[in-house]
């Protein structure tokens, strides 16, 4: 078997000015544990990030719950992220994993037991499954209560609406739209999102920006807009991520965790906070 390098990312450093409040969330992190290697299909992982590693992070920032999601270097394979929440507890842990259009029902509900609460749809390069996949996914997890997570580029949203119409269980839509490059906040595709919103069945994600933005931290000018729309109009359909140990981007461009938090004091006010880091996950993942 392979051996992959422990950790060297930076895991500590000065706290946020943001005082999270209890039972504050992150729902998107990843995790790459020792003797689980990437799968065919999947990007290779280059260092471990361990739920040790990740501890210090969570400590950093105050945080008490997390979720932890599929890496697309894992595909189809769950075994890494459910041995994560094993780990950390589902007392404050959840998973979502990836579901195929066959993956049976017994496979799922044996992963509806130990903390899978949603399935990923990953419309860009080394996702596992696509927005092809999506219908057949939703039937297989509808009767498990969970949802859908779903990242594509926002400015295709067009090529997607009538898909993500017909969803009928909850759905998130991932990375504050991930729009590649990034629009303004008043673009057409940032109000089909919104619309969506409205319908009541869909929540967007505040996470990872740092990945579309061009003019770059901690502002993020490019992408603030955006988000703050998104806040403003539906604070009861916002969550939040961190979205460690960010691999998507090279050690150069590796934000500072504590400012990825600090963002929400510039977006939203105190009572849109407790909902977006609080409550509005507590509803979605059963906290």
């Amino acid at each position: 078997m392979l051996s992959i390098p422990a950790n060297t990312r930076p895991l500590t450093g000065a706290p946020p000015v943001l005082k999270a409040p209890a039972g504050a969330t992150d729902c998107h992190m990843h995790l790459y544990l020792p003797g689980y290697e990437a799968q065919p299909g999947g990007p290779k992982i280059a260092e471990l990030a361990t739920v040790a590693d990740y501890h210090e992070v969570q400590q950093r920032l105050s945080l008490e719950r997390v979720v932890v999601t599929q890496s697309n270097a894992y595909q189809l394979d769950n075994r890494a992220i459910l041995k994560g929440v094993a780990e950390i507890g589902q007392d404050c842990a959840r998973a979502i994993v990836t579901v195929a259009p066959d993956t049976s029902e017994s496979e799922i509900e044996a992963m509806h037991t130990q903390g899978a609460r949603g399935a990923r749809i990953m419309q860009l390069p080394g996702g596992a499954v696509g927005i092809g996949g999506l219908a057949a996914v939703e039937e297989r997890i509808h009767a498990f209560g969970w949802h859908l997570m779903v990242q594509f580029n926002g400015r295709e949203i067009d090529d997607y609406m009538a898909t993500l119409k017909a969803i009928k269980t909850d759905y998130i839509i991932d990375h504050i739209g991930k729009f590649m490059p990034p629009v303004a906040a008043d673009d057409p595709r940032v109000d089909q999102i919104l619309s969506l919103l409205d319908r009541g069945n869909a929540w967007i994600k505040i996470c990872g920006g740092y990945e579309t933005s061009l003019s770059g931290g901690p502002e993020y000018a490019d992408i603030s807009p955006i988000a703050k729309r998104f806040i403003q109009h539906a604070p009861d359909r916002v969550i939040w991520g961190s979205n460690w140990p960010h691999v998507a981007v090279p050690r150069e461009q590796y934000p500072n965790d504590a400012e990825q938090l600090d963002l929400l004091l510039h977006w939203a006010d105190e009572s849109a906070r407790q909902k977006i880091l609080v409550d509005n996950p507590a509803a979605l993942y059963g906290f």
